[in-house]
């Protein structure tokens, strides 16, 4: 029963694996957060974001980083696992 397990159900966790790890990867983009960051400061900067709006979109997107970074160093140390 274990060698049918082996050979039947663990490909099918790996390849459940890699893709939960790109969904996350893809989720929780550090690169992309922080160019949301920068365009809602150009955008204040440049008169077309209120500094409410401003303050209430900072705020929105530090918070995504932060939770972002957290995923990413979750992934990097291998604790993020797909529940079975």
């Amino acid at each position: 029963m274990f060698v049918l397990d082996d050979l039947l159900f663990r490909p099918f966790v790996g390849i459940i694996d890699a893709l939960h790890t790109i969904a996350l990867d893809e989720l929780y983009d550090v690169e992309a957060i922080e160019d949301d960051l920068k365009e809602n400061q150009l955008l204040y900067e440049l008169g077309e974001r209120s500094e409410a709006e401003y303050q209430r979109r900072k705020e929105e997107l530090e918070a995504e980083l932060e939770t972002a970074r957290d995923v990413h160093e979750r992934l990097a140390s291998g604790r993020v696992e797909v529940k079975r």
